[in-house]
């Protein structure tokens, strides 16, 4: 038994709450840590671009194989068990990541890590809505924050260890010993309780509510991602924007986004759910169609801070809208939702090359927009 599980509705222990933020954060570093290796690993395999193309999917497919199983075996085998193998599959994987000189083993490994990636936000997700439940107060923002922050943290830290001479794998190693000290202060504060059924699905289908949840999900991912993939293009079309300069764009959002995040529990608890989901959807929406229109570098980057705010707390209220619906339990439906979500991010890139063909860049973003005006529609539902 946890201290969750003793805990008395509105008592929840404080030390249960920083336990949850550990965990994502600990997922935050993991996943970041693998970006500033990429570069790396080109080199030592000698691929293509076509090649590292299709080296990168397999860290998606590894998370989305993963997935739709693990709200099975969070409801059989607890959360505390599923983030505990899940963040040791991160820790054991990413060294090999910074050292693999053989591309089939090296995709391998790549399926392997978004896999326990994939197991881990799940479960993780899981604790945090029991977490937040318990508590009767808005939370889930603020795990959601600590997570960008790790995510802010494990690829500054690795880059900087990289720029000062240390090796791929010393600099790994680190970042590893950090996150498994984080992972052994947390492990006394995570859910044991199995929530198991015996009629509930090994692979779970998203139905009912939780469908329209995960398609919500996939709209807000994709608009995420088209920030990360394509921002940087879109702002090269500015008149005196450096290819040097075209990332800013993405460290932009991604400040406000954690900003966002941290601050959002304190601002949904004034607010409430609705006009926080309806101004976030807005705003992030208005965001994307300034950074089409608006024709300096300058306004451009102020669009993308307003996306990373306005997207900052509409996930995390995905998050607490699927753990209070009764059409799955909770653990399938944030399983079934997170698959959808992530589906977003993995196939965007590709979907916004296609649109910007048939139409162009600035067409994508736009549609990209639209879509967040229906999010925003939907607010009301979210928000019930």
């Amino acid at each position: 038994m946890t201290a969750l599980d003793a805990a008395s509705p509105g008592k929840l222990h404080s030390r249960v709450a920083l336990g949850t933020r550990t965990v994502f954060l600990i997922a935050g570093l993991g996943m970041s840590s693998w970006a500033p290796l990429v570069p790396f690993a080109s080199q030592r395999l000698q691929l293509s671009g076509a090649s590292l193309g299709a080296l990168l999917l397999c860290l998606g497919m590894g998370s989305l194989a993963a997935m739709p199983l693990t709200g099975s075996l969070v409801g059989r085998f607890g959360c505390r068990r599923v983030m505990l193998l899940s963040t040791l599959i991160v820790l054991a994987t990413l060294p090999l990541l910074a050292t693999l000189e053989v591309m089939w083993m090296m995709a391998a490994t790549l399926i392997v890590f978004g896999a326990g990636l994939g197991m881990l936000d799940v479960a993780m997700n899981v604790q945090a809505v029991e977490v937040e439940k318990a508590a009767r107060r808005p939370m889930m923002s603020g795990f959601h924050g600590f997570f960008s922050l790790g995510g802010i943290l494990g690829a500054g830290a690795i880059s900087l260890l990289l720029s000062v001479g240390l090796s791929p794998l010393l600099s790994v190693a680190l970042v590893l010993l950090l996150m498994l000290l984080l992972l052994v202060a947390s492990l006394p504060t995570l859910m044991s309780t199995r929530l198991h059924q015996p009629d509930q699905p090994w692979l779970v289908v998203p139905r009912g509510f939780v469908a329209f949840l995960g398609l919500l999900c996939f709209i807000l991912f994709l608009a995420e991602g088209a920030v990360l993939d394509w921002g940087a293009l879109l702002l090269l079309q500015r008149p005196g924007m450096s290819t040097a300069h075209a990332g800013l764009g993405y460290a932009v959002f991604s400040v406000a986004m954690t900003l966002g995040r941290l601050t959002g529990d304190s601002i949904i608890q004034r607010f409430g759910r609705f006009p926080v989901m309806l101004a976030g959807a807005l705003t992030a929406s208005a965001g994307l169609a300034m950074a089409v229109f608006l024709p300096s570098p300058q306004a451009a980057l102020l669009a993308f801070l307003l996306v990373g705010f306005g997207l900052a707390n509409t996930v995390p209220m995905l998050f607490n809208a699927v753990g209070n619906q009764q059409d799955m339990p909770a653990n399938l439906g944030i399983s079934a939702m997170t698959t959808l979500g992530y589906a977003g991010i993995l196939s965007g890139p590709a979907l916004i090359g296609f649109i910007s063909q048939w139409l162009s860049l600035s067409g994508a973003f736009l549609l990209i927009a639209l879509l967040l005006l229906a999010v925003a529609a939907s607010a009301r539902l979210v928000a019930r």
